[in-house]
């Protein structure tokens, strides 16, 4: 805790110990210590200790833990009750040391200890109670809840802190409970609902019905309506389901279906919810997910089928049917033409010959040789999506280089298994390059990837002649496929992004898709390259896009800081390109 023990001095003869020191020993023989000098020197340990704030609880709620032990007169139950009582003197302090000194004594009393006098002590805490329930002492009303609920003080406790008797009177019995209930009306009429709620579980008082539901309904207090409910039972429960509805919130009402088990009761709501998970799992291309989600139910995974039709996913479409047995879809091929369908970029589109997969040493050496005498290429990687959440990244798995007529998907997986130095030898002399510009999208991403996954090859710490088209548009919307449709006229088919892209051999559908998102950038980039827009001050006027400052000339991915980065890049854009970047353009 930082705390100094060293002597205090006072001016150059006096001498006097250190309060501190005076704490540690006082709290090591509590049987001659009152509770008011044991707040004083707790107060002094909190004062003195230099660490922040969270820390010093943790240690002071130790060191009065174990202080317990330590012979505390009358009893550590009783002792807390009595420090409770002294508290408020303290003031700024009160409700800090009261919730240090509540959780203190709740793990004392967890492990078998403070059984001396407890029934004293819950006497006490029963006159605690009516003490802040008259206003004669400040507390909290978290504190109030924690010493009833510590305590475990009762009606019939409370009954014998009115009326000081031990026998049974019916009448004393009411006059306590009506106290209570009193006191439970003002923190309503305050919309203190949650403190409210608490005191009518923990003294079993049901009187309450669906009107105090709706008041803290439309006080917009659902936590506390939540924990009333469920103490209240199945008819409170589904009154505040069918509010949620109402209300047209319908993930808390699907979240109290789900922990109640009230699916019997609300089947539509629960699908409806359900479906638009799925919906949005569908829309974001998380299929393994969303399948995952549905498996064991037979309609939500009929709904599955359909989302994966209505985005044009029909291999999706197959793959569930045949997993399931789903025989009303069968022929998902004769059901195509039912569903409207986007116009999506197709290879042929964009020229595309050849996509080659590359997953030895000597397609490897072609494919360099190939991309080594390009001027432009684009490049794009993928890898398994991880969808726990706290987890770390999966290694990607596959990165696409394509040229004006072809496309190289890398196997990175195998080929670093198999030879790692020849992958980063053929790796390097692509993307060190200084000759061949290197088009991505949202490519800072992808580098962060591909270093974290192959930290032991230098072909990923170092870029040469990058063009992250993204920089160039202002305000992309839709991520690649939208810009593809913006300045191509057609999208991209995003539904086998999240796919599996670790399993071998990919399909037909996957290897497509690898291959024109690579493929597409150097399309985009001809349009970029050779668009015109209206010039400054002149609308009359057109002058060229400025894309050329956005090439990054140097990126070093390893050691380079992020402020040192924004420097240098800043630095590139003010400063003239090098003569092998001019003569780059002049070819481009």
């Amino acid at each position: 805790m930082g705390l100094n023990e060293k002597p205090l001095h006072l001016h150059s003869r006096n001498k006097v110990q250190h309060p501190l020191a005076v704490s540690r020993h006082a709290f090591s023989d509590l049987s001659n210590v009152s509770p008011v000098v044991f707040l004083y020197l707790l107060k002094e340990c909190y004062v003195y200790g230099t660490c922040k704030a969270t820390a010093k609880f943790r240690v002071l709620q130790q060191q009065v833990f174990e202080s317990l032990y330590n012979d505390p007169r009358p009893g550590a139950a009783i002792f807390v009750a009595q420090c409770l009582y002294v508290l408020p003197i303290f003031e700024s302090h009160c409700d800090g040391f009261s919730h240090l000194i509540i959780s203190a004594l709740r793990r004392f009393l967890k492990v078998g200890n403070g059984m001396k006098g407890i029934l004293k002590a819950k006497l006490l805490a029963a006159k605690l109670f009516l003490a802040i329930v008259d206003g004669t002492l400040v507390h909290e009303e978290r504190i109030l809840v924690k010493i009833l609920e510590l305590f475990d003080v009762s009606l019939s406790n409370i009954e014998k802190a009115m009326y000081d008797t031990d026998e049974k009177d019916q009448t004393c019995q009411e006059m306590a409970k009506v106290l209570v209930e009193q006191y439970i009306l003002r923190l309503v009429e305050s919309q203190s609902y949650m403190t409210a709620v608490s005191l009518l579980e923990h003294f079993s008082i049901r009187e309450s019905g669906e009107s105090f539901l709706l008041k803290m309904m439309e006080s917009k207090q659902y936590r506390a309506a939540e924990k009333w409910a469920t103490f209240m039972g199945k008819p409170i429960l589904c009154t505040l389901v069918q509010e949620y509805v109402d209300r047209k919130l319908p993930k808390y009402a699907f979240d109290v279906i789900r922990q109640h088990n009230l699916r019997k009761e609300f089947p539509e709501i629960y699908h409806q919810y359900k479906e638009s998970k799925l919906k949005k799992l569908a829309e974001q291309g998380c299929w393994d997910v969303a399948e995952a989600r549905v498996k064991d139910d037979p309609q939500l995974l009929e709904y599955l089928v359909y989302l994966a039709m209505e985005a044009g996913y029909m291999e999706k479409v197959e793959e569930l049917c045949e997993r399931y047995s789903l025989e009303g879809f069968i022929n998902a091929r004769a059901l195509e033409a039912n569903f409207p369908k986007d116009r999506y970029l197709q290879l042929d589109e964009l020229s595309i010959k050849e996509v080659v997969w590359v997953d030895e040493v000597n397609g490897l050496h072609d494919a360099t040789c190939h991309i080594e005498e390009c001027k432009v290429v684009g490049v794009d990687c993928e890898w398994k999506p991880n969808y726990e959440k706290g987890s770390s990244s999966n290694k990607v798995s596959i990165m696409q280089i394509a040229s004006d007529n072809k496309v190289y998907i890398l196997d990175l997986i195998k080929l670093y298994e198999d030879a790692p130095d020849v992958l980063d030898d053929c790796l390097t002399r692509i993307l060190h390059s200084t000759r061949v510009l290197k088009l991505g999208y949202n490519f800072q991403c992808d580098m962060k990837q591909l270093a974290g996954s192959y930290g032991q090859l230098q072909c990923f710490k170092h870029y040469d002649m990058l063009l992250d088209i993204q920089n160039v548009f202002k305000e992309p919307r839709g991520g690649l496929s939208g810009l593809a449709k913006k300045i191509l006229g057609a999208g991209l088919n995003k539904t086998r992004r999240n796919s599996n892209w670790e399993k071998r051999p990919l399909t037909q559908f996957q290897l497509e898709y690898a291959a024109l998102d690579a493929a597409v950038l150097i399309h985009i980039f001809r349009h970029v390259r050779d668009y015109t827009q209206p010039a400054a001050g002149d609308p009359g006027g057109l002058s060229k896009f400025e894309w050329k400052s956005h090439i990054v000339s140097h990126i070093d991915n390893s050691k380079i800081s992020k402020k040192e980065a924004k420097r240098q890049k800043a630095k590139t854009d003010k400063a003239p390109q090098s003569m092998k970047s001019k003569e780059l353009f002049e070819q481009t």
